[in-house]
């Protein structure tokens, strides 16, 4: 059991979310904010609030839920402390960016890829590991929709950044990527086309400019093809020639999943499922599907 509380850099619009479900499964939480508003809001839940790092107090983990372009600066920051970082995706804006925050904190660093603890996408990712309805062939996912986009980076960082895990945690691996088409809207980058591999093949298609709200995951396998819809998340739909069927799923938040896995990992158990190598390789490849796109920032 944790005697020590864990460090929360960053308490806004995603930060709150993440404190209230650090309360939720119980674990005391420090929160670092230079905004006198973000405190107020996290002061009923939080062991203590502070403007700036100058923390004098024994911590377990820090997670690291700030703006994206300052994600590799605050793991500088945090380092010293020399106890595990869960940091926010994207882990970085820029591959060279990513390798200094793995250089700095290595083994001790993990990425929250909160979809990789979506009860449904572990199914599907079982499905493909069984070999049950034989090779997986083609992985194709939609995150469609219309949102105000991220003050620091455009939405392709984030949107992406979650079909890739998702990736990852079905197949096991990021293939490579092979071509991309960028969306814009009013000259700005607002989402993506991308292709990946060729056995298997994925293609991803996220965007913050789409009318309406689609969230899809569907498998490709030999003789079948298995859903994930966003409509009917605790469902996962598998359609064959020999019959249909269902599988379902529970319908725990991945948010506090995978911060009960970190809780867990602090208190010795095994480490969170994507490494900074992972967050590492997930910049990487944004990066060349961007240049892929023609976008250079």
């Amino acid at each position: 059991m944790l005697r020590d509380p864990v460090l929360l850099v960053g308490c806004g619009r995603w930060g709150r979310n993440i404190l209230r479900d650090l309360a939720g499964i119980g674990l005391p939480t420090i929160v670092v904010d230079p905004s006198a508003q973000a405190l107020a809001a996290a002061a009923p839940l939080a062991h203590a609030t502070y403007e700036t790092l100058d923390v004098d107090e024994r911590i377990a983990g820090v997670i690291v839920a700030t703006p994206a372009t300052n994600h590799v600066s605050t793991i500088e920051q945090v380092a010293r402390w020399r106890v595990p970082i869960f940091v926010e995706k994207p882990l970085a804006v820029s591959t060279e960016e990513a390798e200094r925050a793995d250089a700095v904190a290595g083994d001790r660093l993990f990425v929250m890829d909160k979809w990789r603890y979506h009860p449904g996408v572990e199914a599907l990712g079982a499905l493909a590991r069984s070999g049950e309805l034989g090779s997986v062939r083609a992985v194709r996912t939609w995150r469609l929709g219309w949102s105000e986009a991220d003050r620091d980076v455009d939405p392709i960082w984030t949107l992406l950044s979650h079909d890739l895990s998702i990736v990852r945690e079905i197949l096991g691996f990021l293939p490579p990527a092979t071509h991309a088409v960028a969306e814009r809207w009013l000259g700005a980058a607002s989402g993506i086309t991308a292709w990946l591999g060729t056995g298997p093949t994925c293609v991803i298609d996220v965007s913050a400019r789409r009318p309406g709200h689609r969230r899809r995951i569907e498998i490709a396998f030999d003789g079948a093809v298995a859903v994930l819809d966003g409509g009917r998340d605790v469902i996962v739909e598998v359609r064959a020639d020999g019959g249909d069927r269902t599988i379902s799923v529970a319908n725990d938040p991945p948010l506090r999943r995978e911060l009960e896995a970190f809780a867990r990992h602090l208190d010795g158990g095994p480490a969170p499922r994507s490494c900074a190598r992972d967050g590492v390789e997930a910049v990487r490849r944004i990066c060349e599907l961007r240049l892929m796109a023609g976008l250079h920032g």
